[in-house]
């Protein structure tokens, strides 16, 4: 009787019988199959495999970081209320830009104290809008903080490109010094830098987009009205910036403790330079570091820890000026 056709074609594919009953070897795959058996590699960090808790923190944490940069940005992008006596005061001496000056009705002391006269006779003489208002009303405008019956409404302030400052440069005639401050949060030391800077017949102040202070009313205040005489910039990317001004023929120089050479020992201060100075404690950051040129340090007592930025920045702007004649 002969061979079903159907069970031949499955021992064929069974692969062949010898006479003993042993199977011999079958054709192999033609090497489809050696992706299957090839290594998969190092196993990716916690943060990058899909699922793990890792994973879910790291995003977690990059929607915090968003959302807080966009909350930075939208309070940026509207009027600031300026608060107290002393700093309304001040700033209207320092003809920082305005649109309103709010007082509160009502309260018997406001009428007596010689710092709200005089805020009132300053805004009336640069034409702002006197709004009164109750106490309760500037109670939910303030958000409840200290606010002693006054209050200066103070506009977004309008930022220069970093590039502008080049302008700025070529303009005047003499070689480009701009300064560069890497995650300073202090305004108070943005003012008293911009105010340093204009001193010392800076170009302009850079700033980055993120991590950093921007020209709040405080940092207005502080510049001694330098604010409105000098530009301040704002960089998305500090490191990139620097590098734009590199290709601009500019030195950049680093102000850092650690630095490898003296202040004073370094011969390029009379070259185009962007002077860049980072945050107490921190530093510069180390993308920013490594695109300086070089990194200078101010000698001082070895029990001093570190200097002020505001400061360092003062000192190291005075060198400029005097190597420069």
């Amino acid at each position: 009787m002969g061979a079903d056709p159907l069970m031949a074609g499955n021992s064929q594919r069974r692969g062949r019988t010898s006479g003993a009953g042993k199977k011999t070897a079958s054709a192999g795959t033609g090497g489809k199959n050696r992706r299957s058996l090839a290594g998969r590699g190092a196993t990716p960090p916690a943060e990058m495999r899909t699922g793990h808790p890792a994973q879910r923190r790291a995003q977690a944490d990059a929607r915090r970081r968003t959302d807080r940069d966009r909350s930075r940005q939208r309070a940026e992008e509207t009027p600031e209320l300026l608060l107290g006596r002393n700093p309304v005061v001040e700033a209207l001496r320092a003809q920082i830009p305005a649109t309103a000056l709010y007082v509160v009705t009502g309260d018997s002391r406001a009428t007596t104290d010689e710092r709200i006269t005089e805020a009132l006779h300053l805004a009336s003489d640069r034409g702002l809008p006197l709004l009164e208002v109750g106490r309760a009303e500037f109670d939910r405008m303030s958000n409840g903080a200290l606010h002693q019956g006054i209050g200066l409404q103070v506009p977004p302030y309008e930022y220069a490109h970093p590039d502008d400052l080049l302008d700025v440069a070529r303009d005047s005639g003499r070689p480009p010094l701009v300064v560069a401050m890497d995650g300073v949060t202090d305004p108070r030391n943005l003012g008293a830098v911009v105010r340093s800077a204009a001193a010392f017949a800076a170009h302009g102040v850079v700033v980055p987009q993120r991590r950093s202070v921007g020209m709040t009313a405080s940092a207005w205040r502080t510049s001694a009205g330098a604010a409105a005489r000098l530009p301040v910039a704002r960089a998305v990317n500090l490191a990139r910036a620097l590098a734009s001004y590199q290709d601009a023929g500019l030195q950049t120089v680093g102000l850092a403790g650690d630095g490898e050479t003296d202040l004073a020992d370094y011969d390029g201060l009379a070259d185009p330079l962007a002077l860049v100075v980072g945050a107490e404690g921190t530093g510069l950051s180390r993308l920013v570091r490594e695109r300086c040129d070089v990194v200078v340090r101010i000698p001082i007592a070895r029990d001093t820890e570190s200097l002020n930025v505001s400061v360092a920045a003062g000192v190291a702007l005075y060198a400029v000026a005097q190597a420069r004649g």
